[in-house]
């Protein structure tokens, strides 16, 4: 399924307020800031081409990695695998975030 996914999934969530669902079960709100694609990245032979997904939490998380259940649109990512970025220099009141899709 996750290799199905392509930037065109979260671009209706773009700068808008989602719920990302974290390993232990709980909600967090959360806003999608940017897509990055990320060619040289790409695995070879691949259709789709690498990228990343930035966003940020919505209130204060000790969140920092693991496997997470993402809803788009029309489809729900299960067990998609989210990163924590540091703050350096934003509002460390809030969690930034990264999924990485090559």
């Amino acid at each position: 399924m996750l290799n199905l996914v392509t930037p065109e999934h979260f671009r209706p969530l773009l700068n808008r307020t989602s719920v990302l669902y974290l390993p232990d079960g709980s909600a967090l709100p959360i806003q999608i800031q940017r897509l990055n694609d990320a060619p040289q990245a790409s695995m070879p032979g691949s259709p789709r081409g690498a990228f990343s997904v930035l966003f940020n939490s919505l209130e204060p998380t000790d969140f920092v990695d693991g496997l997470c259940r993402l809803p788009l649109a029309h489809t729900c990512l299960e067990h998609v695998f989210v990163s924590r970025e540091p703050a350096m220099g934003r509002d460390a009141q809030r969690g930034y975030f990264c999924i990485v899709f090559n």
